[in-house]
């Protein structure tokens, strides 16, 4: 079959807008930028760094709770909307956390703040309308769309740490809020629009689906596949994000310098932007649980590597190629799956749901490593552990069969 490319002629703002909302959203910059205000405000403070730390476990809970609200609030009354508020909020109360007083518990209360008001700038909001807008090349455009996480992670440290040696870290809080404000923002208002409704095709042959077609989030839930996309997003996601954020000071413990502990992290950033533009290149031409589960098993084996007492550079940059590969792809399966198997219709409650999931777990994720740690002191158990969640992640997926049609539905409401 001859493949049309032809969306992306109607839709390559949209995609633009949503790209930039992705990598400057809630999603990627309070993750890539925490390390850096880490020692600088625990030392004005006299916080510890645990202590510290400790406050994206807040912004994550914010978030969990409110996603799944936004997703309907975004089915009801539009994904443009709701994009453009969270936006602009989440860069205003990023850049407020300047204005933070000596008090632990006011911290949090600002994170959690940032979280609650800024959390529909994730990725639920902006996939929704890229879902809409690109069917025949839907897996493509996902990952392009959510390429902009890679991306941000791998210069949003090296700019904040430079703000914060030439500004100090208040003002580096204001200038990192420009990113959703002053360049994610004004693309957003003048390019981000809602997905057209169309049956047919518009131009070269190109399969559409009208945004309203599939199920509603009551009918989805009682459908078994959406509660193998819960468990295998906890599981993969836990181990991943647990994987990647305890990655240096494993290396750390393995003999490594903090300097190369940090370059072989790097890694991961580049290889989730490959795993992510391969990933929805093959979802678009096989059945997207078949191209991911390879990809997903990647990090058991990576951290059967990084058990090796006598790790190596070579061996450890491939253990972090593996991670950050799965990683490239396991967001992208989540939005691809959600429109695939639920529809469009309650796209933004049933995505909403599972990206909720996706993000208790790299919340839980760090600290749960840290406690094994902490208690057996060496992440050996929790590496075993996780290579066994990757697994049976992976293979949990193999299970939801056939992609359904919304076609009738769609023929259906188009008549009425």
């Amino acid at each position: 079959m001859t493949r049309s490319y032809s969306e992306f002629r109607r839709g390559w703002t949209v995609l633009i807008a949503s790209s930039l909302g992705v990598a400057f959203g809630a999603s990627p910059i309070p993750y890539n930028s925490l390390g850096p205000f880490t020692r600088p405000i625990t030392e004005e403070f006299g916080w510890g760094r645990g202590e510290f730390q400790l406050s994206i476990l807040w912004f994550t809970v914010a978030v969990v709770c409110v996603v799944p609200i936004v997703g309907a609030l975004a089915d009801r009354y539009g994904v443009r909307r709701m994009a453009i508020l969270t936006l602009t909020l989440f860069g205003v109360s990023f850049a407020a956390l300047a204005l933070a007083p000596a008090s632990i518990g006011v911290f949090y209360a600002m994170w959690f703040i940032a979280g609650f008001v800024g959390g529909g700038s994730t990725p639920v909001t902006w996939t929704r309308a890229v879902n809409g807008w690109f069917i025949e090349n839907r897996g493509l455009a996902l990952a392009i769309t959510l390429l902009g996480t890679g991306i941000t992670a791998a210069f949003l440290p090296t700019l904040a740490i430079w703000m914060i040696e030439r500004f100090g870290w208040r003002w580096a809080f204001v200038g990192i809020s420009l990113l959703p404000l002053a360049v994610a923002l004004p693309v957003a208002i003048a390019w981000f629009r809602e997905p057209e409704r169309r049956v047919v095709a518009a131009e070269g042959g190109v399969p559409t689906q009208p945004a309203e077609s599939g199920v509603m989030l009551r009918e989805a839930v009682r459908d078994y596949r959406f509660w193998v996309l819960i468990v295998s997003i906890l599981l993969v996601a836990t181990g991943i994000g647990g994987t990647i954020t305890n990655l240096v000071p494993l290396l750390q413990d393995r003999g490594f310098t903090a300097l190369d502990a940090g370059k072989i992290a790097g890694a991961i950033g580049v290889s989730i932007m490959f795993g992510r533009v391969f990933a929805g290149f093959m979802m678009d031409r096989f059945w997207a649980p078949g191209v991911v589960f390879p990809m997903l098993v990647l990090p058991a084996v990576a951290c059967l590597i990084l058990m090796n007492g006598n790790l190596g550079a070579g061996a450890a940059v491939l253990a972090a190629v593996l991670v950050g590969f799965a990683s490239g792809a396991e967001t992208d399966l989540v939005a691809y799956l959600s429109a695939r198997y639920f529809g469009l219709r309650h796209y933004g409650r049933i995505y909403g749901a599972q990206y909720a999931v996706f993000g208790f777990a790299s919340g839980i994720a760090p600290p749960l490593f840290g406690l094994v740690y902490d208690k057996t002191g060496s992440y050996d158990a929790i590496l075993i552990t996780a290579a066994i969640a990757f697994g049976v992640g992976a293979s949990l997926l193999l299970t939801m069969g056939k992609y359904p049609s919304f076609e009738a539905q769609a023929a259906n409401g188009a008549g009425q």
